[in-house]
């Protein structure tokens, strides 16, 4: 049973291109990448998010 993901495919295409390996996964689809681009879009996903919140908190002062 697969997983639904809770990245937008459009939000893990922008993150896949900043980072540099958007080939790859055009190439090769999600599967091809390596374990460590896999955790750095994690990670920058993360940022985004913590980013988006204390935004939003700056906003709500």
């Amino acid at each position: 049973m697969a997983k639904k993901g809770i990245m937008s495919n459009r939000l893990k295409e922008e993150i896949a291109k900043e980072l540099g390996f958007y080939d790859v996964v055009e190439r090769e689809g999600w599967g091809g990448i390596k374990a460590r681009d896999a955790g750095n879009m994690v990670k920058r996903a993360i940022e985004l998010a913590e980013q988006g919140l204390a935004q939003q908190s700056n906003r709500q002062k």
